[in-house]
């Protein structure tokens, strides 16, 4: 959440720095700005209020100790009126702050200085390539395709069961799933220095508005029917980060690293029509996420860090990958700055996301209320968090098949995976 102070101070800035995500977003803020200018307003009405009964019951004191009894008695009826008058202004005020309250959480995060301008995908930056592409002495399959023929993949039975959008892997394939997965929270752990949480699927209202799904997007959200409802987490991003929501931690506790596996659930709404071939947008998706908890001055340095842990698994896989910076068009609701992470998908000759980086700096830590004290004892302050895809499983999976298929539509199974696997190959 955007801090109501530099808003105020500093609107032109807010106004610029929201307008380069898209004009979308300055309705809200001029909602916003509204909204707290008749807060403020009815904030001083009510401490002129306040301050005129201060000034009336010392009027009441000093004629009362001068025993002059009809003046304080007269003066008794002004602060009647007057402490009616303050009830009342502090009804409007309450009002008000609610209505503010409700209004800045829509707004986004201001983009980092830094983050490159832009209106959407196609002004993201490309920082570098990684690995050679293979070259193919056939026509590469897709996944679906390969996942279908050896039988590993079963979307027809999955629609049986859950509808459209979903996927039931077999036999080698679900074992495939489950190597990624291993070798994934293997790396993160013990080489790049996270500690593994499993976190629980479901969470409340609270820990969503604390990352920023909600209250702007629930459309997106599975949601249960209890009172006060849970919802199924969309990335484990979400409670990951949510470990620190009102916590105040020792400067010395920072950073926190954690890895976790989960399976996420989204209804992609507003993908009608994308993407419904495959593994790539799916209702349910498992994925392993990296969060950070750190120090303001830490978190550009850390977000590097988080990005160059997410590229290891694909070297290790030795996929072909490129790393861009996305534009401030492009980014997500909470982000400040992003890296994506794309793998070369020969089957469908493209790049495919396959991990996305970001550095929220205080804009989650506001909204959770999440801070940490610097030894020498100074005043709280807000954590920065960051978080990213280390990777994203099924579309991992759909890489791995497409980048290592063979003519007879077998799959030579990466060195990287061979000890989880149990074998060196995918076949019929």
């Amino acid at each position: 959440m955007l801090d109501i102070k530099l808003i105020r101070a500093n609107p032109d800035a807010v106004r610029a720095g929201l307008g380069s995500r898209g004009a979308q977003y300055l309705p809200d803020l001029d909602k916003v700005l509204a909204a707290d200018r008749g807060y403020t307003a009815a904030l001083a009405e009510t401490e002129a209020l306040r301050s005129w009964r201060n000034e009336v019951s010392k009027k009441i004191q000093e004629f009362k100790a001068a025993k002059k009894e009809a003046e304080a008695k007269a003066v008794m009826a002004e602060a009647n009126s007057i402490k009616e008058a303050i009830k009342s202004s502090e009804l409007t005020l309450s009002a008000l702050e609610k209505e503010l309250d409700a209004l800045l959480p829509v707004l986004p995060n201001l983009p980092d200085p830094k983050a490159a301008r832009g209106a959407g995908a196609d002004d993201n930056k490309v920082l570098r390539e990684e690995g050679a592409k293979r070259e193919f002495s056939f026509k590469p399959l897709d996944h679906h395709a390969l996942g279908e023929g050896l039988g590993i993949l079963d979307f027809e039975a999955a629609a049986r069961l859950s509808g459209s959008r979903f996927a039931l892997l077999r036999g080698a394939g679900a074992r495939l799933e489950r190597s990624l997965i291993q070798l994934m929270l293997d790396m993160h752990t013990a080489e790049n220095g996270y500690t593994e949480i499993f976190p629980p699927f479901l969470v409340n209202a609270e820990a969503l508005t604390g990352t920023g799904q909600l209250p702007k997007f629930e459309e997106d959200l599975y949601r249960t029917a209890s009172e006060p409802p849970l919802y199924l987490i969309p990335t484990a991003e979400v409670p990951l980060t949510n470990m620190c929501r009102g916590e105040v931690l020792k400067e010395e506790k920072l950073p926190q690293k954690f890895a976790a596996y989960t399976a996420c659930f989204r209804q992609e709404a507003g993908s009608y029509g994308k993407d419904t071939r495959g593994l790539i947008r799916n209702h349910q998706f498992n994925k392993v996420e990296l969060v950070w908890i750190t120090k303001p001055e830490e978190s550009a340095a850390a977000l590097e860090k988080l990005r160059a842990d997410a590229e290891t698994i694909l070297r290790a896989l030795r996929l072909p990958y490129r790393v861009l910076e996305l534009c401030t068009g492009d980014m997500g609701f909470s982000a400040a700055m992003t890296y994506d992470l794309e793998v070369w998908m020969p089957g469908e000759n493209r790049f495919r996301e396959i991990s996305s980086c970001s550095n929220c700096g205080e804009f989650q830590a506001r909204r959770m209320n999440a801070r940490f004290k610097r030894e020498d004892g100074r005043k709280t302050e807000f954590v920065h968090t960051l978080n990213g895809s280390g990777l994203a499983v099924g579309r991992t999976f759909a890489a791995v098949l497409e980048n290592y298929q063979e003519e007879d539509g077998s799959v030579t199974v990466p060195e990287a995976l061979r000890k989880y696997m149990g074998t060196d190959k995918i076949e019929l």
